[in-house]
């Protein structure tokens, strides 16, 4: 028999979850509206919220978030979560392909490498877990950099020096602005011989349930091999297996309450269906 839920943890971590950013302050019965839930209901909740630090009240009864959510999360170590997470996903599409697998993170504008899977025959990278490597050349860069505010990535493109690490690295600012606008739009990224000669990598993002970008996962192949119907199976391989892992690490508490309401609702239909007429 499966364990229930407890929806009064679904319903507070739907409520927190529904601020936008760190400066904003929601009233309550807007903070309700977003997180689905009646207004009384939210209301008692925040309430519980506020008494543990979870969120604080401001000027006219508005909230945002607490810093007992800053303190918690300095206990998350987030790439171990991550890289559990996508230990059984990558590593089948490593065996299953036939290639490298690298999730990547962007660490004070450098790419760290968290999670690696190869097989004996699979392209070789060197890599090794928490390397880094500069993000402009590669497509697990590319991909975390695209997915910047743009005034974050205008002071990262300003700032730096593109040095060519082969003939293929773009070095011209202009060149990688628009780059990583085609990642933007296309969804993926690609890294044609432009880290290192011997290899060619795709790479597509990793988002969490509010389809925010947290890691870049990628699959290396030697370049003789990259035709371009590889590149398309490798691509829909690891859009898969980049969605799962989003899923995985980021499961929707909002998914689950609304199944909660629509069997709730089932059930009352049915009891006033079976209830005699009075």
């Amino acid at each position: 028999m499966a364990t229930p839920r407890n929806h009064s943890v679904l319903k507070a971590f739907t409520i927190l979850k529904s601020f936008r950013h760190p400066g904003e302050w929601v009233t309550s019965s807007e903070i309700s509206r977003r997180a689905k839930l009646p207004e009384a209901s939210g209301y008692r909740l925040i309430q519980t919220l506020e008494e543990i630090g979870a969120v604080v009240r401001g000027e006219r009864g508005r909230y945002r978030p607490g810093l007992l959510l800053m303190s918690l999360s300095q206990n998350v170590a987030v790439d171990d979560c991550l890289r559990e997470a996508a230990r059984e996903i990558m590593s089948e599409m490593s065996i299953r392909l036939n290639v490298t697998a690298h999730l990547g993170r962007l660490d004070n504008g450098m790419v760290t490498y968290i999670a690696k899977f190869s097989t004996a025959e699979s392209c070789q990278t060197h890599t090794r877990l928490g390397a880094q490597l500069e993000p402009y050349s590669s497509g697990l860069g590319k991909v975390l950099l695209s997915s910047l505010p743009q005034s974050e990535l205008d002071n990262f493109i300003l700032e730096g020096e593109l040095v060519a690490l082969t003939p293929h690295t773009i070095t011209d600012s202009a060149a990688l602005m628009a780059e990583l606008t085609n990642v933007r739009a296309n969804g993926y990224a690609l890294d044609d011989g432009e880290s290192r000669m011997d290899i060619s990598c795709v790479a597509v993002p990793v988002q969490d349930g509010e389809g925010r970008t947290v890691a870049s996962m990628s699959v290396t192949e030697r370049p003789e091999n990259m035709t371009p119907a590889r590149q398309a199976l490798l691509r829909e391989a690891l859009l898969e297996a980049a969605a799962a892992l989003g899923r995985k690490a980021f499961p929707k508490g909002s998914t689950l309450m609304e199944r909660h309401a629509m069997q709730s609702q089932k059930k009352e239909e049915n009891n006033a269906a079976a209830s005699p007429a009075k």
